[in-house]
């Protein structure tokens, strides 16, 4: 079965152009690592909630969006192998690439796919 790391990322608003470019690019680099599906989603429907919530869960701010991405790899052995190929492509190198949102309030996961429709 496939493998999926999933994460859900304020970004904000005035940045979202910015972060499709650079989640583009990222994709790439991905998809040359192994990864099979590389899914970026932008927020439209996303209630606030009264204990949790997407929002809250990040930390949103007024001025923020969130994205909820995932990226499909054939299996964890491949994407741990594929996350050590990433880890030293300098296209990754927040200092010469640096993330349009707030890194620390990133939540992410790795994840055995148990059902695929």
């Amino acid at each position: 079965m496939s493998y999926v790391d999933g994460y859900v990322i304020p970004v904000p608003s005035d940045k979202k152009q910015q972060y499709i470019e650079q989640a583009s690019l990222i994709a790439t680099i991905f998809k040359q690592a192994g990864a099979l599906e590389v899914v970026e989603n932008w927020a439209d429907d996303v209630p606030a909630g009264e204990l949790t919530s997407f929002i809250k869960a990040v930390q949103c701010t007024e001025d923020e969006q969130v994205v909820f991405s995932w990226v499909v790899w054939p299996s964890k052995d491949l994407r741990d192998k594929g996350w050590e190929v990433l880890m030293n492509d300098p296209r990754m190198d927040p200092k010469t690439n640096p993330m349009p949102f707030d890194g620390k309030r990133l939540i992410y996961g790795g994840f055995t796919t148990v059902v695929r429709a």
